[in-house]
């Protein structure tokens, strides 16, 4: 069985995190980044550019923001070919993924929607995975072997994955927002343990699950604030006014202006 050969795009907290795991599992792995600042495992050859490191791979990851995504799309469509998967993995909505999808289709190219549902770390490449698209299927018995936490959604289409996981953040990412503020409010009025047992109360008295909302809020304000706008857009294009989201949205704001 040859080996398979994947290029990761996008070499940032997530980015790097699963080009160093595949290595691990047997991978062969080609990378770029514009500012490749992480440690990279010896064997990840970075590339000149996106379309060099697609040029053998068998599937590309795309792991870069958003806001260069279709960029990138563009750059690509020209280069990659029909037995390749393209996996699209940036946070955003599913209009953009569409957009991102409908730009790539001249290459004939595979395309998945694949949303990454929860923090990259620590798990890295067994963070869980869910996939959308017309190939999702020939993707998972693709990566078979590797034994990810990837699940599929049944004939669905490119950007039903990233519908589920905005759908998803703004529980997840509200219930932190609100933990951030009131932690803040009863440290502020010296009344930690009391607003602790309360936070306790309504999520299974787990002291470290509270740390764990406030550290991660804070540590990943930016991207964070980024994947609200994605939801607020969503949201605001079925005619829903996204009044408590764009709360969690400034708060993350709050919190990237404070590091």
């Amino acid at each position: 069985m040859s080996i398979l050969k994947i290029a990761v795009l996008g070499l940032g907290e997530a980015g790097s995190h699963f080009a160093n795991d595949l290595v691990n599992l047997g991978v062969e792995v080609v990378g770029f980044d514009p500012k490749p600042i992480r440690v990279l495992h010896p064997s990840i050859v970075v590339a000149e550019s996106n379309a060099k490191a697609t040029q053998n791979a068998d599937i590309i990851f795309s792991a870069n923001l958003s806001s260069v995504s279709e960029e990138i799309a563009e750059e690509l469509v020209d280069v990659l070919r029909p037995h390749q998967f393209f996996c699209e993995m940036n946070t955003s909505g599913p209009k953009k993924k569409q957009k991102i999808a409908s730009i790539l289709a001249p290459s004939g190219v595979k395309i998945i929607d694949l949303a990454i549902m929860a923090p990259v770390p620590p798990k890295g490449m067994m963070t869980p995975l869910l996939a959308s698209g017309e190939f999702a299927n020939d993707f998972s018995e693709k990566v078979k072997t590797l034994n990810l936490d990837l699940s599929v959604l049944e004939n669905s289409k490119i950007g039903d994955a990233a519908t589920r996981k905005l759908l998803r953040s703004i529980v997840y990412k509200g219930i932190a927002a609100v933990v951030c503020e009131a932690m803040q409010a009863g440290e502020s009025f010296g009344m930690e343990t009391y607003m602790r047992e309360q936070i306790g109360s309504l999520i299974g008295g787990k002291n470290e699950l509270i740390d764990r909302f406030v550290e991660g809020s804070r540590t990943h304000a930016v991207r964070r604030m980024h994947e609200m706008d994605a939801v607020i857009e969503m949201l605001e294009a079925q005619g829903i006014e996204p009044i408590v989201t764009k709360g969690t949205r400034n708060n993350l704001e709050k919190l990237s202006l404070n590091e």
